[in-house]
């Protein structure tokens, strides 16, 4: 399945006072792959806002292994865990400037119609973006 991968350093703000990532943060960084994932294939989460679909997240899974720390450059690489429905799911890996993991984590996301305010499946544009690659 399709994937991608970002970098970027810590910033001394996402640490706490011993210079260590505080754990709320690991969620921005599985939204940055995901955001970049989606801008991969050729689309953006404004664009499917402005189509009138949203993608709450429904389930968040962290499993930490070590810790990321201030200036440190990360790599979060994003994984598409398989075909969308009505929700898309993917898996995670976080690594740290020497190739060790840091996290795995996983999110499931639901598709929805935001003027019905309703589950909707995924939308054929993406889908087909997806199986073709």
């Amino acid at each position: 399945m399709h994937f991608n991968k970002i970098s970027f350093r810590v910033r001394y703000a996402e640490t706490d006072q011993m210079g260590v990532v505080y754990h709320g943060n690991y969620a921005q960084y599985l939204e940055l792959g995901r955001v970049e994932w989606l801008r991969d294939l050729g689309f953006s989460y404004k664009e499917m806002e402005e189509n009138g679909v949203a993608l709450p997240v429904i389930s968040l899974r962290l499993n930490f292994k070590k810790s990321a720390v201030y200036d440190e450059l990360i790599t979060v690489v994003t994984r598409l865990a398989k075909t969308p429905s009505v929700r898309i799911e993917f898996d995670y890996e976080i690594f740290n400037e020497m190739g060790e993991i840091l996290v795995e984590a996983n999110t499931v996301l639901a598709f929805m119609d935001t003027q019905k305010n309703k589950p909707v499946k995924c939308p054929e544009y993406l889908l087909k973006k997806i199986e073709s690659d």
